[in-house]
């Protein structure tokens, strides 16, 4: 029984969602969940938020990583020659929570991808096309597999190509985060036919090899819900622009993503919407020097007066969404 895999998608980038994904590791860890972190975007921005930069270096030198297979990128290389898929060695987090970390190199992954998805479509050897196109899949399951998870979490990064292609057809849940703006809008309008193509162009490609040789993703990508960050004033924009924004994004959810008639409801009541975030501004800065989530933060990191009530008020609300999360995608919380 394969665990099941929670991949965060938006290909409109800046919306706050590598945080996110890290902000929830570190929550769904501290609710006891055993959780898994692939870092599945080339620019490997959740594996810096968790690891401090000479553990970086570590990771992405070539001759220090020769060995084991460290990074995304060393799990599948093997594949663009002749081998196989490497196991991953996982990064321990805490006792509960592991990352798969991420690699520049992966970007480099993505053309490979491209010319094995027409290929799992032939008549011949169909090994290697599903073995490529699957390798994100059997990746993170074999680090759940080694940390004995409950659920594995994945950051991709804000595109539509042949990557997060591969990543989506090993998702089972999709949550999508989103700004309120217009192009958040505008992405999420690509988005939802995006998704709907990719899983029904999957399903053709399982059809095509009745008896496969090993076990393969059912890429059902099922959307969850979406989640509007940053809810205050941001830059110079005031906060009716944000109102302007965040009032269409029910309905074009529907109509985008779920493809059902649009309907013109708040997103504060919106049963599609799990969560609206703050953006925790002074929080940020202060969360990032010492590497830890905001709602960890203490008196000795700085956080004393009003940032002790915003880091209460941060884990409450980041608590609550992990509880939502949780009950949509089946998991006891």
């Amino acid at each position: 029984m394969s665990i099941p895999v929670l991949t965060f998608f938006n290909n409109k980038g800046g919306v706050g969602k590598t945080s996110l994904v890290y902000h929830l590791a570190w929550m769904f860890s501290e609710m006891g969940k055993r959780v898994v972190a692939i870092d599945l975007d080339p620019q490997a921005n959740l594996t810096s938020a968790f690891l401090p930069e000479e553990q970086l270096e570590q990771l992405w030198d070539v001759e220090i990583a020769s060995g084991a297979a460290k990074t995304i990128y060393q799990c599948v290389s093997p594949l663009t020659e002749v081998g196989d898929i490497r196991e991953p060695e996982v990064k321990q987090i805490n006792s509960r929570l592991s990352l798969v970390p991420g690699d520049l190199g992966l970007a480099g992954f993505e053309d490979f991808l491209s010319q094995e998805w027409p290929n799992s479509l032939g008549s011949g050897s169909l090994y290697r096309p599903f073995r490529m196109l699957s390798a994100f899949w059997q990746i993170s399951q074999l680090a759940a597999q080694k940390h004995n998870a409950d659920l594995i979490l994945a950051d991709v990064g804000p595109n539509l190509g042949a990557i997060n292609r591969s990543a989506l057809i090993g998702s089972d849940h999709v949550v999508i985060p989103l700004a309120a703006d217009l192009f958040s809008l505008q992405g999420l309008r690509n988005l939802g036919p995006t998704l709907r193509a990719w899983r029904a162009d999957w399903k053709k490609r399982v059809e095509n090899w009745p008896q496969p040789a090993f076990a393969l993703p059912a890429g059902s990508m099922k959307t969850e819900g979406y989640i509007v960050q940053q809810h205050t004033e941001r830059l110079s924009r005031p906060v009716k622009a944000y109102d302007k924004w965040a009032a269409r994004i029910p309905s074009v959810y529907r109509s985008s993503v779920l493809h059902v008639a649009p309907e013109d409801v708040a997103p504060e009541s919106d049963a599609h919407c799990l969560a609206r975030l703050k953006h925790y501004r002074s929080l940020v800065p202060m969360a990032q020097e010492v590497r830890k989530p905001i709602f960890q933060l203490t008196a000795a990191d700085g956080a004393i007066g009003s940032h002790s009530y915003a880091v209460t008020e941060a884990r409450t609300h980041f608590r609550m969404l992990a509880k939502i999360i949780l009950g949509r995608i089946g998991i006891s919380a």
